[in-house]
């Protein structure tokens, strides 16, 4: 049997959150919890119908959840636009932000509306697009800012020769850049922030190993079975080995965004062997992910690319 793991969240009333990806998998316990806890949560969707019925989910369970579900495509920097146009226009201070929305293993090369990769544009572009435009309501709010990477990070290399990866393609080793990049994004929002007083803190973390919908039937990526992979980690979490689930991969990232004690720059995940699952906690940056030159470097190439200077 999987263990299970309990993680209290302060209160958060008065505050107000947005979660990408909070309408699928662990994302619907990220903003299950956050909202339990009281705050106000913005959970941005592409497709309306699964965020009505993921926040029909979460009000069932807790009576008086306030959810918003703005409308939000992270691969279209248009789409990133208008929804920082609209919240900017409210003027409502955002208190915390979790960039977890992601996309994974397309089976053939994919692109975005701009023409990215779709895995670089949805990953990290559009999330890098989004901290951009809303910065003044993160910087009224003294937000947090918590990314979501991947324990595939790990292994990853940003390909600076071929970012989009025109020249040659590798589905996973394209998901790795892309998971690599938002958290070298993550780290490097928390150092210039300090630098330049912005007034933010930002860490990163990830999930570890654990059943989520990101290798499983994806008709939209044009994957119309869950992968071998999924079906051998839902195998595993069943049995409580080596990997997590669903509920326990929600809470390095709900550590990370809500703890006091977490801290500006860190890194948070699973403390199993492997980090692929077990209680969540801090954890030691990984090489990739402490590359201070490759995350200058891509904050400067994220810049010219989605044409949105941060800061």
């Amino acid at each position: 049997m999987p263990r299970t793991f309990d993680l209290p969240i302060p209160d958060l009333t008065g505050r107000r959150a947005l979660v990408t990806g909070g309408s699928d998998g662990m994302g619907v316990g990220i903003v299950s919890r956050l909202a339990a806890a009281g705050a106000e949560v913005l959970v941005p969707v592409r497709n309306r119908g699964k965020g009505e019925a993921a926040a029909a989910q979460i009000r069932a369970e807790h009576r008086d959840a306030r959810i918003t579900l703005p409308d939000l495509d992270l691969s279209s920097l248009a789409s990133v636009e208008a929804l920082a146009e609209a919240l900017l226009a409210e003027g409502e201070p955002i208190h915390l932000l979790i960039n977890n929305a992601g996309v994974m293993n397309p089976p053939e090369r994919q692109t975005t509306a701009d023409g990215f990769e779709l895995q670089l544009g949805t990953n990290h572009l559009g999330h890098f697009a989004l901290v951009g435009r809303l910065l003044p309501l993160l910087q009224a709010g003294q937000a947090r800012v918590t990314s979501q990477s991947s324990i595939a990070a790990r292994g990853g290399a940003i390909s600076w020769e071929d970012l989009n990866g025109e020249k040659s393609y590798d589905s996973m080793k394209a998901y790795r850049q892309s998971t690599l990049a938002i958290g070298l994004f993550g780290i490097e929002l928390a150092r210039r922030s300090q630098a330049r007083g912005w007034g933010i803190t930002s860490n990163v973390s990830h999930p570890g190993v654990a059943p989520t919908s990101l290798l499983a039937a994806r008709p939209e990526l044009g994957r119309s079975e869950d992968t071998r992979e999924v079906r051998m980690i839902r195998w595993l979490s069943r049995r409580g080995v080596l990997v997590g689930t669903v509920e326990s991969a929600t809470l390095p990232a709900l550590l990370a965004a809500t703890s006091p004690a977490a801290k500006d720059g860190g890194f948070y995940g699973p403390q199993g062997i492997g980090g692929t699952g077990g209680k969540p906690g801090e954890t030691r940056l990984w090489k990739s992910l402490g590359n201070t030159a490759d995350a200058a470097r891509l904050w400067e190439v994220s810049e010219e690319l989605t044409g949105v200077t941060v800061g």
